[in-house]
C-alpha cells in the first residue's frame, strides 16, 4: 500500500485499535481494514487464542504499513479467563503513555455454542463458561479500557460490538448463542446511554464465509450465500468513518 493517504484521506486518527478474535475470519479482516485507515503512530492491539496466527497477521500487516510506523502487539490470551482479560489491559495501558486522538475497541470474540434444545442446558458450568467468553470478558474488558483511558476533551471514543441479527430474533436451538447476542446489544446500550463520550456501535456482519458458518451448515444443514469477511469489515469502517449514526444503534450489513 503506497502512498495511502493521498487516495484515502480519511483516518481514523492516530489511534490506539483493539480487535477481539483477530486471528482468523471476521476479526483478521478488520484488523486488515483498521490498518489502513491509522495515522502515522498508531498502536494496534491484536487478541486472540493462537500466538501463530497472530504473528502471521502481525508480519503481513507490517509489511504494507512501513511508512505508518505501526505499532503491532499479538495478545495470545484466553478472554473467557480473568488473566486473558488482564493481560489484555495491560498491554493496553502500557500505551497509555503515548498521546492518542482516538480509542477504538471492537469486541469481535465470540462463539456459537451447542446448538440444543432449551431443556437440555442442566449443566450450569457449561452455559457459565459460554458466557463468559461471550458476554462477561466483553463488559470485563471495555470496562478496563475505559479506566486505562478515560475520557476527555480531545479523545474520540469508539466501541463496536461485533452482533447478530439473532440479538433480537429468536431461534428455536440457538438459546445460548441468542441470549449472549441480545445481552450484548442490551449490554452496549447501557453503555451508550451512560457514556454520552462514548460512541457505541452493534454491529451485525451478515453470513459470512467464516469457520463459524462451516460448523452452522454442518449442526445444522441450513445453507446460506456467504458474504466475504472483508466486504463486511469495508462497510463497517464506512460507518465508522462517516460516524453518522446514532450510539446504541444496531445496524445490519445487509441494511446499510
Amino acid at each position: 500500500m503506497q502512498d495511502i493517504y493521498s487516495t484515502n484521506p480519511r483516518t481514523l486518527g492516530r489511534a490506539i485499535c483493539i480487535i477481539t478474535g483477530a486471528s482468523r475470519g471476521f476479526g483478521r479482516a478488520l484488523a486488515q481494514e483498521v490498518s489502513y485507515f491509522l495515522k502515522p503512530g498508531s498502536v494496534l492491539l491484536l487478541v486472540a487464542r493462537s500466538n501463530t496466527m497472530l504473528q502471521e497477521l502481525k508480519e503481513e500487516l507490517q509489511s504494507w504499513t512501513e511508512e505508518q510506523q505501526l505499532v503491532v502487539h499479538c495478545i495470545a490470551v484466553d478472554l473467557s479467563t480473568r488473566e486473558g482479560v488482564h493481560e489484555t489491559v495491560r498491554v493496553a495501558r502500557q500505551e497509555a503513555i503515548n498521546e492518542m486522538d482516538h480509542v477504538l475497541l471492537i469486541n469481535n470474540a465470540g462463539s456459537l455454542g451447542d446448538i440444543s434444545h432449551f431443556a437440555s442446558f442442566t449443566n450450569l458450568d457449561e452455559v457459565n463458561s459460554y458466557l463468559s467468553l461471550n458476554v462477561s470478558s466483553a463488559l470485563a474488558l471495555t470496562a478496563g479500557i475505559l479506566q486505562v483511558f478515560p475520557c476527555r476533551p480531545g479523545l474520540q471514543w469508539s466501541v463496536v460490538n461485533v452482533s447478530s441479527v439473532f440479538a433480537m430474533q429468536a431461534l428455536p436451538s440457538w438459546v445460548l448463542y441468542c441470549t449472549a447476542k441480545a445481552a450484548r446489544k442490551m449490554m452496549f446500550g447501557v453503555l451508550a446511554e451512560e457514556e454520552p463520550n462514548v460512541k457505541v456501535l452493534s454491529y451485525s456482519p451478515g453470513p459470512m464465509d467464516t469457520d463459524m458458518q462451516i460448523d452452522i451448515q454442518r449442526l445444522t444443514g441450513a445453507k446460506h450465500h456467504l458474504l466475504p469477511c472483508q466486504e463486511s469489515a469495508a462497510k463497517l469502517m464506512k460507518l465508522l468513518l462517516d460516524n453518522n449514526f446514532p450510539s446504541g444503534k444496531h445496524l445490519d450489513f445487509l441494511e446499510v
